[in-house]
């Protein structure tokens, strides 16, 4: 299960037409974990030591992405030392269990639980995955919003593709936490989303 997790944290997912926003990842005085988009969203003391996670190297898109819209914040509980197991809803339907990857680019739901939600998975648009146990292909859906408690984003293309997770339907990526302030505070148990 270890190295399945190691896994996953380190897939990469290439989509074409999907850009992704440059994420910073920073620790505070209080050893904190921020991810945040833009280098103007860490503060001016951490920027020295903030560090650009690294961008998809997909070709983009010929023709333009509908602009993805976000609101509201949210504070999810965790354990530490486990996986940050959240419930999404997905075109207001749901729940379903995901993992918060901060490694993985893309978000990716399993084809079983998007037919649960009522969500197809037609074979129109196809993404690679790339990721230490190989490659394969998977199925984008665009869907127009996914809720994480009260934080929205939408509309988004997500990745169905079954990883085979034995806790969760999938992973939530930085293509959603990007448009979003991502605070990991093990010492309170709990993960903060603000819109940036």
């Amino acid at each position: 299960m270890r190295s399945l997790l190691t896994a996953l944290l380190l897939i990469g997912v290439l989509v074409t037409g999907a850009e992704a926003a440059q994420v910073y990842h920073w620790v505070d005085d209080e050893e904190v974990i921020h991810y945040t988009t833009g280098i103007e969203s860490v503060p001016e003391r951490y920027r020295p030591t903030a560090r650009a996670l690294p961008l998809s190297t997909a070709d983009p898109s010929p023709s333009e992405p509908p602009p993805i819209s976000r609101s509201g914040a949210t504070t999810i509980p965790i354990n530490a030392g486990a996986p940050i197991l959240i419930s999404a809803r997905i075109n207001g339907t749901g729940p379903v269990t995901l993992i918060l990857d901060t490694g993985a680019e893309r978000t990716m739901v399993a084809p079983a639980a998007l037919t649960r939600l009522g969500i197809p998975t037609p074979n129109t648009y196809r993404a690679e995955i790339r990721g230490v146990t190989g490659d394969t292909r998977a199925d984008v859906v665009w869907v127009e919003l996914l809720e994480v408690g009260g934080a929205r984003a939408g509309p988004l293309p997500i990745i169905a593709h079954d990883a085979a997770l034995a806790e969760a339907d999938g992973l939530l990526g930085r293509d959603f936490l990007s448009l979003f302030s991502v605070t990991i505070d093990v010492r309170a148990s709990a993960v903060t989303l603000e819109p940036n």
